[in-house]
């Protein structure tokens, strides 16, 4: 594994693990809300068993999250960071692009999508319009931040200091299906949960399903039975559908035009 340091277009510094073979192909990972490349641990364990079968693994943080520069969160940011790494991706050498994407990584790897991205794996994906009372989810005092300064603030001695911001709460709701799905046509596979205790992961597969028919014909919605939001205890499930499904749409055979 290597360490790589690149810049997005707003001249912030991202910072990314790559994981190395000698195919001809590369997997980007993008993580989750507020969280970082490693995605407590599930981000290492999907890229590691990809790199055993041969393909290349790029896991980096968006702006504002994990080691990369600080910023404020939004989805815009985070199409930009994508996008850039993709470009960074490209400028090394690799020429067939695959997107693995979490929850809000996933949203981002659809509207990153362009057509050197050969195919997806979005995990708890985030393809409709949601809407979260966000009085439930942060205190008193972080939506009094966010009236007073635009933003609030967490801090976790995993995750360190990320800054969401008023726009990031809005983006969950601003999301047009059909504007978003329409305009992927590589093969893509959706996996969700399905646990009934779980209403966020409940709605999600319900959005999915909705939007499916938007996608390309190749492209397949999965649900791991029991499974909340996240796969954390299905991870194994998760690995083997994924492994397959790139073993079958991306190219990992050796290259000879890498620099």
């Amino acid at each position: 594994m290597e360490r790589l340091v690149f810049k997005n277009s707003r001249n912030l510094s991202l910072v990314g693990n790559l994981y190395t073979s000698d195919s001809n192909s590369i997997i980007i990972m993008a993580h989750g809300f507020t969280n970082n490349k490693s995605s407590q641990g599930r981000f290492n364990k999907i890229a590691e068993a990809l790199n055993k079968l041969n393909f290349n693994v790029f896991a980096f943080d968006f702006s504002g999250c994990g080691e990369s520069d600080p910023d404020i969160l939004s989805a815009a940011n985070e199409v930009d960071d994508l996008n850039s790494s993709i470009e960074f991706m490209k400028s090394k050498g690799y020429k067939k692009v695959a997107l693995f994407g979490n929850s809000l990584g996933s949203l981002i790897c659809l509207r990153c999508f362009k057509p050197e991205v050969e195919t997806m794996v979005l995990m708890g994906a985030l393809t409709h319009s949601m809407k979260y009372d966000w009085n439930e989810e942060f205190t008193q005092e972080q939506m009094a931040e966010l009236e007073r300064e635009g933003f609030i603030t967490l801090n976790s001695i995993e995750l360190g200091i990320r800054r969401v911001g008023h726009q990031m709460l809005q983006d969950f709701e601003e999301i047009d299906q059909e504007e978003l799905l329409k305009g992927v046509t590589c093969p893509v596979l959706i996996i969700h949960g399905n646990n009934e205790e779980d209403r966020e992961e409940i709605k999600l597969l319900e959005n999915t399903k909705k939007g499916m028919h938007l996608l390309s014909e190749a492209s397949e919605l999965v649900v791991i039975d029991g499974a909340k939001h996240g796969c954390r205890e299905h991870l194994d499930r998760v690995i083997e559908l994924t492994t397959e499904w790139y073993l079958k749409h991306l190219d990992n055979k050796v290259a000879n035009y890498l620099d």
